[in-house]
């Protein structure tokens, strides 16, 4: 399954990165594309493993706003 997700409150590079890592560490999260320029993510997971409600909730614990 492929979802973007809008994030507010990136803001530099180092929040790119930090949603990028913190996405990529949770189980059943294949791929994970953040455009700082587009404040979103474009994740690529597999719907068996993990469900699009965690992974919001992975960006809100990082500390910005997930929505769909």
């Amino acid at each position: 399954m492929q979802q973007k997700i809008a994030i507010d409150g990136m803001s530099c590079g180092h929040c790119k990165a930090r949603v990028e890592k913190g996405l990529s560490e949770l189980d059943g999260v294949n791929d994970v594309d953040v455009s700082l320029e587009n404040k979103e993510a474009d994740v690529v997971y597999d719907e068996s493993k993990i469900a699009i409600k965690d992974i919001a909730d992975k960006i809100e614990d990082l500390g910005y706003i997930p929505s769909f």
